[in-house]
């Protein structure tokens, strides 16, 4: 099969070895413990082998043991990129760089050889090409970087292939990770397409790791369908909204994830039973709480439908972080003096000595005025825009944003906050219902920014994240009609907040 998409191999790349046996002599003389190094020395060979033409088999074997030896250099490289705040910083965005860029290539240098073996002869390649694919965009979904086109269209063409040859089934052992046992090609694509469609941007990095955890060893349990099942139990993820244009007709485009659902309904009852996370293998990044609410989450989005975007446009001015937050619905800030920059002892003595009083504001002729930072976004289609640069404002998401619209505040969330191929970084801005109402906590000589939300009846508090109060325990609150409330149960964890369900301390 003709793989139209495939880019053109390099040509420019002197391979240095021509075998299985002089490919291990190569090897042994590499900067094993050099990881950057190692990577950039492999990713080089394995276009050298893609560009030479040799067996399909001797290439696959070459290929295998360039993907064995990378694989301690891509783990070591992984956290250097993994959810950091962008504009990255340019040694991460190297990192990432170096790791998607192996992951992608090898992929395409398995599949490439694909075209010149027998049908029954494809499936190492076509297991190898779609395991490196899902890796490349996992590379993307952890460094907050939009995903090229390419990858999902090279994933279709190995399930468009595998399909044709009867081999999506066909399961295989990788000694690479063997913790994944046998892994068919079809569980490599409904891992890659479920990733993807679960909108890993607008997890968190636990959450990310968790959800990616978790597919990986439900992986099995999805099958691909030309038409989906009918029935009231039936559930199936349409794999063409992943896609602008449409999926040729005889592709198998349906995806049922009814068994992965219904085992995921399984783990959220044993933890409401009192299992942990970890004893279900669901890691122990997240609490009870909030792998429930993470599980619960990817359920619902298997469930979505594809929801038409926003056409809301315009400018917006944000602030971010919980003091700035305060400042915004206050129209004062939380702590001036540590706010507007901590200043030398000996020139405050000098202020109060000369005029006896520290800040030129308090003065009474001067004109007082509120200096909050912010940064102008551009609403486009419902998402908020920004160049990349000032290079020194950098964010991560989920965090903490405010700002005042019509005159009136507004309290909500940065989600999905990614670099995109136009080289901007784009994010949803998810707005908090209900009432709000600021307060503070006060620590030693600090005032801590507090926020109540009431909504429907339910109320709930947001603290930032450095401040962790016990739960089920009266907390203490100042500013705010409510003198003390009782934080319950993490709702959901930021990187800059955390929202607590909370109730009102008992008499």
């Amino acid at each position: 099969m003709h793989f139209p998409s495939l880019p053109e191999p390099r040509k420019d790349i002197a391979p240095a070895f021509h075998d299985l046996n002089s490919a291990r002599s190569w090897l042994a003389t590499q900067p094993k413990a050099q990881a950057p190094h190692m990577l950039v020395a492999l990713c080089a060979q394995i276009e050298a082998i893609d560009a030479t033409p040799q067996l399909p088999l001797s290439a696959i074997e070459q290929l295998n043991l360039m993907r064995t030896a990378a694989i301690p250099a891509l783990e070591t490289l992984e956290s250097r990129f993994n959810r950091k705040p962008l504009p990255m910083q340019e040694e991460d965005q190297r990192s990432f760089e170096l790791v998607q860029r192996l992951w992608t290539q090898l992929g395409i240098a398995y599949l490439r050889r694909v075209a010149d073996l027998p049908s029954s002869g494809q499936s190492l390649a076509l297991n190898r090409a779609a395991s490196a694919f899902q890796m490349a965009e996992y590379a993307h979904f952890q460094a907050s970087r939009e995903c090229p086109a390419l990858l999902d269209q090279l994933l279709f063409e190995i399930l468009a292939q595998a399909s044709q040859s009867k081999l999506l089934q066909h399961p295989l052992a990788d000694p690479d990770f063997p913790h994944l046992g046998e892994a068919s090609i079809a569980g490599h694509l409904s891992w890659a397409f479920l990733l993807r469609v679960i909108a890993p941007y607008h997890l968190s990095a636990s959450q990310l790791a968790v959800a990616n955890r978790a597919i990986s060893r439900w992986r099995e349990l999805c099958e691909f369908q030309l038409e989906p099942e009918s029935g009231p139990k039936s559930q199936a993820v349409d794999l063409g909204r992943l896609q602008d244009s449409p999926l040729p007709a005889n592709l198998p485009r349906w995806l049922s994830v009814r068994a992965l659902v219904r085992k995921s309904r399984r783990r959220i009852e044993a933890i409401q039973g009192g299992e942990s996370p970890e004893a279900l293998k669901l890691g122990r990044e997240l609490s009870p709480t909030a792998c429930i609410r993470l599980l619960k989450e990817i359920n619902r989005s298997l469930r979505a439908k594809q929801e038409k975007p926003s056409t809301e446009t315009g400018e917006i001015e944000l602030s971010f972080g919980c003091e700035d937050a305060y400042a915004v619905f206050r129209e004062e800030l939380l702590n001036p003096f540590t706010s507007q920059g901590t200043q030398s002892a000996s020139l405050s003595h000098q202020r109060i000595a000369m005029f006896g009083f520290d800040r030129l504001s308090q003065m009474p002729t001067a004109v007082k005025t509120l200096n909050i930072p912010g940064e102008l976004w551009h609403l486009i289609d419902g998402r908020a825009i920004r160049p990349l640069e000032p290079p020194g404002s950098r964010h991560i998401s989920p965090s903490l944003i405010a700002s005042r619209q019509h005159g009136k505040p507004r309290l909500g969330v940065m989600l999905g906050l990614q670099s995109t191929r136009e080289g901007v970084l784009s994010a949803t801005l998810q707005w908090l219902e209900g009432r709000v109402e600021t307060g503070w906590i006060k620590q030693r000589d600090t005032k801590i920014p507090a926020f109540l939300l009431r909504d429907n009846g339910n109320l709930s508090l947001i603290l930032p994240a450095n401040v962790r109060p016990n739960l089920d325990i009266p907390y203490p609150l100042e500013g705010a009609s409510i003198k003390r409330v009782v934080p319950a149960e993490v709702l959901e964890r930021g990187m800059d907040f955390v929202l607590y369900d909370c109730r009102l301390e008992s008499n």
